[in-house]
């Protein structure tokens, strides 16, 4: 079998700084806190240039050194990753902004940026032995673990509310993973997973409940550097919902600074969250290590309804860290906005993507962002997933005679 070379030495407590084998199944720390993957960065270091990189295929799997999976043959991929950047002109010129880019993650199977996560939670579980693997989640990210679960031929079973968008359901099953609806939100969804996890030895892929997910995300921090030439962006927006993706850009940028691989001041790391479920925005607000439970959370935009983080604090110190800043918009503003970048940009945003612009718009007023900044938008699906969401204008009809 070939050897990826991943330099995995670790895992680690986020809270305590204990250290966990990273060649067993592990879920959460003893402390209950999320465990995160630490590397022999040295070791890559004197084994990996940026040159090499640049002659590797253009997928995720190119940053395999800072990625878990040991053997090449464990690797369950679709060729996700490295998605494009591209400028927003037209909706630049609208905010009144001089640099307005976004990582399109919606050319990644399943259309959404979690295929990143499943490729590599599902790659080291199997790896590891795991048989079932179950995830709580409001769409999205059980869409992803059904898709590579199905191309790795391992159980999955997929938890997620009632009224999660219906072609999440149906990809879900149609995948072969086990599908159920529960009448509630995705935190009672994970409650149902935590008894199936006790019972039934069900392996937990939720969010921030294993180490792995988070490292498919970061590869998005490594690939934005790589293709902004080695540099950072002045500010990075994210659509947030348990806010993983804040967390893994975080901890990408801190190993691409060990690394020697990029220099200057990180990018400023930016939330938006719906305006009713916004547990994050209320604990920056209030300059929190943690947030509380957002009872009666409601949104649209399914991907940003999570009443409360399990990493919230993971999120939160990223945020900090950076000099970064969180912001809430409304259900209408969303809506809106996906009509706006359609017009302006013939690009379709999924409704949690869309959340970004009037979020920029208002942090822009606010001051928070300068217009002559770098900024870089998170695009992390496709809004041709959500068809209902799209307002279709009045249409002309012609007659045939």
């Amino acid at each position: 079998m070939e050897d990826t070379g991943s330099a995995l030495s670790h895992l680690e407590c986020a809270k305590t700084q204990k250290i966990y084998s990273a060649d067993k199944l592990n879920n959460i720390s003893a402390a209950g806190a999320p465990l995160l993957a630490r590397y022999d960065l040295q070791k890559v270091k004197d084994s990996v240039s940026k040159s090499e990189l640049a002659k590797r295929p253009p997928n995720m799997w190119r940053y395999r050194e800072v990625l878990p999976v040991r053997e090449s043959s464990n690797i369950v991929s679709l060729k996700e990753g490295f998605t494009p950047i591209y400028e927003l002109p037209k909706l630049a010129n609208f905010l009144g902004v001089e640099n307005l880019l976004i990582k399109d993650e919606s050319t990644n199977p399943g259309d959404t940026f979690k295929a990143r996560g499943a490729s590599v939670a599902i790659s080291r579980a199997m790896e590891l032995g795991a048989k079932t693997l179950a995830i709580a989640t409001n769409g999205n990210a059980g869409e992803a673990l059904a898709i590579y679960g199905a191309r790795a031929g391992i159980h999955i079973i997929v938890i997620m509310p009632l009224d999660a968008q219906k072609i999440s359901q149906k990809i879900c099953a149609l995948s072969g993973a086990d599908t159920y609806l529960v009448n509630g939100t995705i935190y009672d969804a994970g409650k149902i997973i935590e008894t199936g996890v006790q019972k039934e030895n069900w392996f937990n892929v939720s969010t921030f409940k294993e180490p792995y997910r988070l490292e498919g995300k970061k590869t998005i921090g490594y690939e934005i550097v790589e293709q902004l030439g080695w540099n950072f962006p002045d500010v990075i927006i994210f659509p947030t919902g348990g806010g993983m993706a804040i967390a893994a850009m975080y901890k990408a940028f801190l190993e691409l600074k060990e690394l020697g691989w990029v220099h200057g001041t990180f990018p400023r790391l930016i939330a938006v969250q719906a305006e009713k479920c916004s547990p994050l925005v209320k604990a920056f607000e209030g300059r929190k290590p943690e947030s509380e439970f957002f009872s009666e959370a409601q949104t649209f935009a399914n991907g940003l309804r999570v009443p409360k983080s399990f990493g919230d604090f993971l999120v939160l110190e990223a945020i900090y860290n950076t000099n970064g800043s969180a912001i809430t918009v409304t259900d209408e503003e969303i809506r809106k906005s996906i009509d706006l970048v359609s017009t302006l940009e013939g690009v379709f945003l999924c409704p949690e993507a869309a959340a970004m612009v009037p979020g920029l718009q208002k942090l822009l007023e606010k001051g928070v962002i300068n217009k002559s900044e770098q900024i870089l938008l998170l695009g992390t699906g496709s809004g041709l997933k959500y068809p209902d969401s799209i307002n279709i204008p009045n249409l002309k009809i012609l007659n045939v005679n």
